[in-house]
């Protein structure tokens, strides 16, 4: 997968709404540490987000009795006996009595994907924070979810529902038309391309949703940005989105009987939350490589890939680099040696107006402890690698300073010279 360039990904901010932590564990180890270890919190955002989807439940429920009590009262396959008064001919009634109640259910399907939305921003936002800081999650992230992220969702989500709604419509249309002896080509054809359009708007949503609820981006940018990514990532990204789907194609799989059952009660419990955290672990390692991550966890990355040895080269080359700085300022002994700072409980205390000669002993004794203290200090820190540093550059540099006894003059030194 070629990488994009940074360049081409803009208007994009990161939210501040947490710190975001480095994983040592890598992007998959960490996403397989989070269900196991944070199941629980999957399960709660589970259930809040189901609470937004009744509506849409309700909707379908009801579409589907409707068509099935449509079914019991019309004569699909009622044959006309002696004494019975002949039926009209039926050709196309039941294809037609599916376009109708779609129309009317799937419409208002869309109408449910707006409250829908709400559950999904919660839900996207707070999985999105659980993956970036390794299981952090209250209840409150997923109302702030809401607030921060519902627009950001609403798009994809309606996007969607209208092409799913089409392709549902024009699935019946060319059901219709076939079965009263229209054209069948046009009709398959439409099918076929509604069908298509319909998928790739699906992945175009969920790429949308992944950069709205990750980003502060505007609107043309979340569409720019969208497609950058979604072309960069192509393969991988209808790869994951078929395992992310696996509870979608059970549900297909088995459509009645135990397993259906209990493909129901993993929609129930985690089946929500499992998508979205394979697609959210998805798309942050697909941000990490084309989205500069943040500063301090670029640091962190690096950190932990170091030994402890060259972690202590750094360290020691810090303190080096700083005496060098210190230089430039010119030498002090404020900085040439350690100087502990005076704690409060190190302070002496002074006497007052009226003291008497217990008094004079105790400031005596408080000063020479502080002396002694002090003095300990600095024999303790004096050999440290920032004083050394300091004041062997100081010795060389006056040392360099000195005049030349056979020449009678100075040494050259100047302002280039004086920090190598």
């Amino acid at each position: 997968m070629e990488k994009v360039k940074e360049s081409k990904i803009q208007g994009v901010t990161t939210n501040a709404d947490y710190a975001r932590t480095y994983a040592p564990k890598g992007r998959w180890g960490d996403t397989w540490s989070i269900f196991k270890g944070s199941f629980s919190k999957l399960v709660i955002i589970n259930v809040l987000m189901l609470v937004t989807f009744i509506p849409a439940i309700v909707v379908v429920f009801i579409g589907n009795t409707y068509v099935l009590g449509l079914g019991s009262v019309y004569p699909f396959a009622s044959n006309a006996g002696l004494g019975y008064h002949a039926f009209p001919g039926t050709v196309g009634l039941a294809e037609g009595l599916y376009l109708s109640s779609d129309l009317l259910f799937y419409s208002l399907l869309i109408v449910a994907g707006l409250i829908g939305s709400v559950g999904i921003a919660g839900g996207a936002y707070s999985i999105k924070k659980i993956i970036n800081t390794h299981g952090d999650f209250k209840i409150k992230d997923f109302f702030h979810g809401i607030k921060v992220c519902y627009f950001s969702t609403m798009i994809p989500v309606t996007l969607f529902l209208v092409f799913f709604f089409a392709s549902v419509i024009i699935s019946d249309w060319a059901a219709l038309n076939i079965a009263t002896g229209g054209s069948k080509g046009g009709a398959i054809t439409a099918k076929v391309f509604i069908i298509i359009a319909t998928v790739l708007i699906g992945v175009i949503s969920a790429w949308l949703l992944a950069v709205g609820t990750s980003y502060k981006v505007k609107l043309k940018y979340l569409i720019k940005n969208t497609f950058v990514l979604l072309m960069g990532s192509f393969i991988p990204t209808v790869f994951m989105l078929g395992f992310a789907l696996i509870p979608v194609w059970l549900l297909l799989l088995f459509g009645s009987g135990f397993f259906y059952i209990l493909v129901i009660m993993v929609f129930i419990f985690f089946g929500f939350s499992y998508i979205l955290l394979c697609w959210t672990s998805f798309t942050q390692w697909v941000f990490d490589m084309y989205i500069t991550p943040a500063i301090k966890v670029e640091k962190e990355a690096e950190q932990a890939k170091k030994s402890p040895k060259q972690i202590a080269d750094e360290q020691a080359e810090e303190q080096r680099l700083l005496a060098m700085e210190l230089l430039a300022a010119g030498k002090s002994e404020l900085i040439g040696k350690p100087i502990k700072p005076i704690a409060a409980e190190r302070s002496v205390k002074p006497v007052g107006a009226a003291y008497s000669r217990a008094d004079i002993a105790r400031v005596s004794a408080e000063r020479k402890a502080l002396e002694s203290d002090l003095a300990e200090y600095t024999a303790k820190h004096l050999n440290d690698a920032k004083y050394v540093e300091y004041n062997k550059m100081f010795a060389e540099r006056e040392k360099a300073l000195q005049v030349d006894e056979k020449k009678m003059k100075k040494k050259k030194i100047s302002g280039n010279n004086l920090l190598k």
